[in-house]
């Protein structure tokens, strides 16, 4: 029953004014947002995004940096279904090793190269392979969230020959909106022919016409440049009909080249826009003359250019298309890179949409294409749950062109408030406009939703398809908007807010906590100045307000959906409250049974060793380095101790600790959370698998897709409570024993399960935890399994004292070297547990001996 105040970032400062100092940006503690439309600038490119969008008119300059043969790889975010899956290798070894085992060459289709686990080089590829499944089982299954010019396109994409598929499938999970020379594809050994390859997705193809689909998109006031299909589509843009400025075409030039053009320029520069700049000057001045090299067809075409271009001097760069002048350039850099391709934007975007359907997420990768392929063939035990894949989580296609616009307005807003630095006015009131045009859909939405709710959801049904409303983002942007009414002092609107936002129930969930903190703190300070007084004194207005303070934390405690994290707060808050209205002390609330003990320190004194640092001397031999003071350890990296009971032999800090403990008399594991995981996994195994429809959508799942979500408490409240009952009232030993039995022979995959830590060891711990306090630690972890598995201390200890019925301890030990601080998730952890009454102590590693090996 407890929590700590979790802090808004500068970002989000209710209580500053608008000039606030230039700060790093703090890592927030409260819920990290977990829908499916969560976006980074970091991240991929969504399409239709900011980010992908700016991206296909800008053209990058992705072939200057990265022509090697290996693609880029993309951020190594993962989608919901990806953190279901097991752990398995997914690099380029496992695949190479899985297509090792094909058999000889046959024509097999998707499903039996599944089966069978045969690939045969040049006809057939994981990546494809991943590709089609994604498309196939999307248009089986959701067709009707495509109009009939799209339907076209992924015609013409299954006519595409294997190469023209593969060529397309690798361009796409590269940076897709640059441009690529097509002498430096190296995937000969899948494409046999890369010149016809290429000339199909160059190829030109008619599309009917498309449906007319009500767009409704608040905040956002027009779709992304190229997101739309025209009448006629390739699935690639090639450099010759696409690229007609020097700015472009240079883009395509890595830095050394770019310098041996300039050299025979006669231009100067150190920087790639130094360069560029230097080059524009030179082409203004140079208007009529030719180059060397350029072949006369050349000369020729330019001189038919008569209109001249305005030239930005600051920047380098022409405002217009490029000229007599510039196609000089333009080809002598074509001669240098050869012909180069693209994938054309709208076809691109689309299949984007294809694959939000299918992984039901923003942040797929080339890891999540092949991720599902390599677990399906893998010989894994998996769970026992019913697979069911609703094809209802968009119910119209208009609904899933709204989501993903809300997704881009949603960036837009992240933008502007966390990755821009210092939030400016100018940055506030844009937000502010946009939640302005949000706030009315948001309404009509939340309305509806609550009618399906009440009308036509299953139980639990619900709380997973929501994720997948735009109302789950709209939700989040009006969150944003309170925070953004605060900064303008705006309390009264943004009182009002709260108070609707906690009024509904049906989207995100884990920041009930953090509003109920909120609507509490304006009560208290801010509202009795701005509500009508009624001919009240102003101090009888203050107590007014205050007794509705109390009674707003007093609803957050009973709120079953207000996580435990925020308790400790809202307890303090009440405690405050009720000593400034000088409530009588038999009335009080009385919270002494949940307070927080500070952790214990224990000083752990050690031998450390120092590794001789040596450095060449002139004469060729090595000599030791004497300029640091081996007695102070080196900054940054893990310190070697000697571990005393183990023949002195060479260990981390937390294993050196760890033995001092042991002479203590307790057993432990240093597993930073692997024994909480793994008890979770145990004891809430029958939760985790019950069914609720959509959150097992393959059979090789390890838990379900809404485990890292907050859908996944809110979905099954009454079988957690029943579960943590049965805890408390200490039957945790015989629910770990069944799942014992019935899955370590299989060695079942099961979410944070690790069947290497002994049934034994984890026996004694279940009877030496008090069952109250580990059912309170089950539910942290229940209401923010993502969020809560880091940050527990490192080292699990338990001691059993037979001479008290066999009753025991458990301890938790945070180990600290010199100058480690906590961080605020781990001081989060030492809160919950303290609360829990779970023994806590800070351990502090000190070197009473430092030796030089």
């Amino acid at each position: 029953m407890l929590g700590r105040r979790i802090a808004h970032p500068p970002s989000t400062n209710f209580n500053e004014d608008f000039p606030v100092p230039a700060a790093k940006r703090t890592k927030r503690l409260d819920s990290v947002d977990d829908s499916p439309s969560r976006l980074s600038p970091e991240g991929r490119g969504y399409h239709g995004s900011p980010g992908s969008a700016s991206k296909q008119t800008e053209v990058a300059d992705s072939e200057a940096e990265s022509n090697e043969e290996e693609e880029e790889l993309l951020p190594a975010s993962q989608t919901e279904l990806e953190s279901a899956l097991p752990l398995i290798k997914t690099d380029k070894e496992a695949i190479a090793e899985y297509e090792a085992t094909r058999a000889a060459e046959t024509d097999l289709d998707l499903q039996g190269r599944l089966g069978q686990r045969k690939w045969v080089q040049g006809k057939s590829s994981i990546y494809v392979d991943a590709f089609v499944l994604a498309l196939e089982t999307v248009l089986d299954e959701e067709s009707h969230l495509f109009d009939e010019a799209e339907m076209a396109v992924f015609h013409r994409w299954r006519g595409l020959s294997y190469e023209g598929q593969y060529l397309y499938v690798r361009l796409f999970l590269r940076k897709t909106a640059a441009w690529h020379r097509i002498g430096r594809l190296k995937y000969y050994g899948d494409i046999a022919d890369l010149s016809a390859a290429v000339d199909e997705l160059l190829r030109e193809h008619p599309l009917p016409a498309g449906a007319d689909t009500e767009r409704i998109a608040p905040g956002e006031t027009e779709p992304p440049k190229d997101s739309t299909l025209a009448n006629f589509f390739t699935f690639a843009d090639g450099s010759a009909d696409h690229i007609e400025t020097l700015e472009e075409a240079s883009s395509l030039l890595m830095l050394e080249e770019l310098k041996t053009l300039a050299k025979d320029a006669k231009v100067q520069g150190k920087t790639k826009r130094e360069l560029l700049q230097a080059l524009r000057r030179t082409s203004g001045k140079q208007g009529g003359l030719g180059w060397s090299g350029l072949k006369r067809s050349d000369t020729e075409e330019s001189a038919k250019s008569e209109h001249s271009v305005d030239f930005d001097e600051e920047s380098g760069l022409s405002n217009g298309m490029g000229t007599n002048r510039d196609s000089h350039f333009i080809q002598k850099i074509f001669a240098i890179t050869g012909p180069c391709i693209r994938l054309s934007s709208a076809p691109f975007k689309l299949f984007e949409r294809v694959h939000l359907v299918f992984y039901r997420s923003t942040e797929w990768t080339e890891k999540s294409l092949t991720t599902i392929i390599l677990a399906r063939i893998s010989r894994r035990n998996f769970p026992s749950y019913i697979v069911s894949r609703s094809t209802n989580i968009f119910p119209s296609r208009s609904a899933l062109l709204e989501f993903e616009a809300s997704i881009r307005t949603q960036f837009a807003v992240d933008n502007i408030l966390e990755f821009s630095g210092t939030v400016n006015k100018d940055g506030l009131l844009k937000v502010k406009a946009i939640f302005e045009e949000v706030y009315p859909r948001w309404l009509i939405i939340l309305a509806d939703e609550q009618r399906k709710e009440d009308r036509v959801y299953e139980s639990g049904e619900g709380a997973y398809l929501r994720r997948f409303s735009p109302a789950w983002v709209y939700t989040r942007i009006v969150h944003k908007g309170t925070a953004v009414l605060g900064r303008f002092k705006e309390h009264k609107r943004e009182h009002q807010l709260l108070t609707e936002l906690l009024n509904q129930h049906l989207f995100h969930a884990a920041r009930r906590g953090a509003w109920y903190q909120r609507k509490a703190l304006l009560e208290e300070h801010y509202m009795w100045a701005l509500s009508p007084s009624n001919d009240c004194t102003e101090e009888a207005q203050k107590k007014h307000w205050k007794r509705i303070a109390l009674r707003t934390c007093e609803d957050g405690l009973q709120d079953r959906e207000c996580h435990l994290i925020y308790h400790h707060d809202l307890q303090k808050r009440i405690v405050k409250l009720e000593r400034q209205l000088n409530v009588p002390k038999r009335q009080q609330h009385d919270f002494g049974h949940v307070r927080l003990a500070k952790p214990l320190e224990r000083t752990v004194e050690g031998t450390r060793v120092e590794k001789e640092q040596r450095s060449s001397s002139r004469n060729g031999r090595r000599s030791s380095s004497t300029g640091r003071d081996p007695s102070k350890p080196r900054r940054g990296g893990k310190t070697i101790w000697l571990d005393p009971l183990e023949s002195l032999g060479e260990c981390s800090v937390e294993s050196m600790c760890l033995s001092h403990y042991r002479s203590l008399g307790y057993k432990g594991y240093h597993s930073e959370g692997g024994i909480i995981r793994t008890l979770f996994g145990y004891l809430f195994y029958d939760v985790l698998f019950t069914y609720i429809p959509n959150v097992f959508q393959t059979p090789f799942q390890t838990c379900p897709l809404d485990l890292h979500s907050d859908a996944f408490y809110t979905s099954r409240l009454s079988e957690i409570n029943a579960r943590l009952n049965e805890v408390s009232n200490g039957e945790g030993v015989g629910i770990l024993r069944r799942i014992w039995e019935e899955h370590a022979e299989r060695k079942t995959c099961i979410v944070g399960v690790d069947w290497a830590f002994e049934i034994e060891d984890l026996t004694e711990i279940v009877e030496c935890f008090r069952g109250e306090a580990l059912a309170t630690v089950l539910r942290v972890m229940a209401q923010e399994y993502q969020q809560r598995g880091g940050g527990i201390p490192d080292l699990f200890l338990w001691k059993t004292d037979e001479g008290k019925d066999g009753e025991g301890e458990v301890m938790f030990a945070e180990v600290k070297s010199e100058n480690d601080r906590l961080s605020d998730t781990q001081r989060l952890w030492i809160d919950v547990l303290s609360g829990a009454g779970v023994r806590v102590e800070l351990c502090n590693a000190v070197a009473k001996e430092v030796i030089v090996r």
